[in-house]
């Protein structure tokens, strides 16, 4: 099972959100997930992202692929710097 990290989107029509979250990959968009780490609300100026440091780097210390999108907020958050210097430390 391939694990992904992206976003599920949630809200009404024209006022979106996400969830960000840990899923299979062959999981439809919106379908199971495995564990939410954070929220993304672009309705907001500016937008707030808000993610579990914990859960993140847990999941890609197991070797979770975080979608394109999730990979530049968890660059804005610093955690990707923590995963790449943990890896490149030992």
């Amino acid at each position: 099972m391939a694990v992904k990290l992206r976003l599920k989107r949630m809200g009404k029509k024209g006022y979106a959100y996400y969830r960000i979250v840990a899923a299979d990959s062959r999981s439809p968009r919106d379908g199971r997930i495995i564990e939410a780490i954070g929220t993304y609300n672009p309705n907001n100026n500016p937008a707030e992202i808000t993610i579990d440091e914990e859960l993140a780097l847990k999941w890609l210390r197991n070797g979770a692929q975080p979608s394109d999108t999730v990979r530049s907020m968890l660059s804005k958050n610093g955690i990707m710097k923590k995963i790449h210097d943990e890896k490149f430390s030992k």
